[in-house]
């Protein structure tokens, strides 16, 4: 998630006094680029990724950039913030005066946090659930996220987005060519969309973090199998989850399904620790890539592919949040948090 320096407040989350984490030194400007007075959001590879992004993927001037089938996305009207019960808990962040940092240490668990984990995940997939039996053609973003606030607060939970690094919603909808971060508004859902949803509750002091792609009415075979793949690519990857795998094998496993389709695998958006931070180390990268670090038992994690069908250049509005491919080509996205076991992977926002 990147982009101006106020981006660190978009990625990572404030320290938790409980949590076994501290508020890491490194900034996001050491990770990720933004050229002022431009809107091309750009990540610090090593120079083999670097080089090879800039060869494969070069920049095109956005104007000369050819039309799509669907109506290019444009911002609509944002609806005031809604309100949450006083009783309900919720995270540091929301009341504190500083943006949200990088949180470094891994979230690993005890039995009563794995319960706590998986409390807020089950929570988070009904909640996801119900927001996809929403999705049709004439419903507003805006809509979709009033009903996933409701339910969520009348669950006891607070909508973790709510407030992050100043995020104005509940929940995340990107539709068609955004990538991620797109903010509920009045625009109201076309026949032939496709729409990600990114549900995130807090629930009794843990993050439970979850999205999928959904279909608005008749939907063409090229979205249908972007969705498809991105799915397959998920799954994929939890599959070889396990103590001691190293982390780098889900990036080559998201990105060798992909590239058989002829995909672009998304490079600035990562996976991450979750658990009592809504933000936290291990940093997951979806695509090929030579980093170190091994998965520890009863650790919890996000994974989180976006796949395009053209180009991988994310472009940021002027809102700060919401990401969309610099051709105007379609996007999907899916995620789950997961839970490492002795014998492998527990999906815990499996609905």
């Amino acid at each position: 998630m990147v982009v101006r320096s106020s981006l660190q407040s978009r990625l990572f989350s404030t320290f938790v006094g409980d949590c076994r984490v501290i508020q890491a030194t490194l900034p996001l400007h050491r990770l990720f680029r933004h050229n002022p007075g431009g809107k091309h959001v750009s990540m610090q590879l090593s120079r083999d990724f670097s080089g090879l992004t800039n060869l494969l993927f070069n920049r095109r001037n956005i104007e000369e950039l050819p039309n799509r089938n669907h109506k290019r996305l444009t911002p609509g009207k944002v609806s005031p913030r809604r309100p949450v019960p006083d009783h309900i808990r919720r995270p540091p962040y929301v009341n504190s005066r500083k943006p949200p940092g990088i949180a470094s240490g891994l979230e690993v668990h005890d039995e009563i946090g794995i319960e706590k984990m998986r409390a807020s995940g089950k929570l988070a997939a009904q909640v996801l659930e119900y927001a996809g039996t929403l999705v049709k053609p004439g419903i507003t973003t805006d809509e979709i996220d009033q009903a996933v606030h409701k339910m969520i607060i009348e669950n006891g939970a607070y909508p973790s987005p709510l407030g992050y690094g100043g995020f104005p919603k509940s929940v995340c909808t990107s539709v068609n060519e955004c990538i991620c971060h797109g903010i509920p508004d009045s625009r109201a859902l076309e026949d032939g969309d496709i729409i990600n949803i990114d549900v995130t509750v807090y629930l009794n002091g843990y993050h439970g973090d979850t999205s999928a792609t959904f279909f608005v009415g008749d939907v063409d075979e090229e979205a249908r199998n972007l969705v498809k793949v991105t799915k397959e690519c998920l799954d994929k990857a939890i599959s070889i989850c396990a103590p001691g795998v190293e982390y780098k094998k889900i990036g080559m496993t998201i990105h060798d399904h992909a590239d058989k389709h002829r995909y672009g695998v998304v490079q600035q958006f990562v996976g991450h620790g979750v658990g009592r931070v809504f933000h936290a180390d291990p940093v997951i990268l979806h695509f090929r890539n030579n980093d170190r670090g091994r998965m520890v038992l009863n650790q919890t994690f996000t994974i989180e592919p976006m796949l395009t069908i053209g180009s991988i250049q994310p472009v940021m509005w002027d809102d700060d949040w919401t990401v969309v491919t610099e051709d105007g080509s379609l996007s999907a996205q899916f995620e789950h948090t997961i839970l490492i076991t002795e014998n492998g992977a527990e999906i815990i926002t499996q609905s």
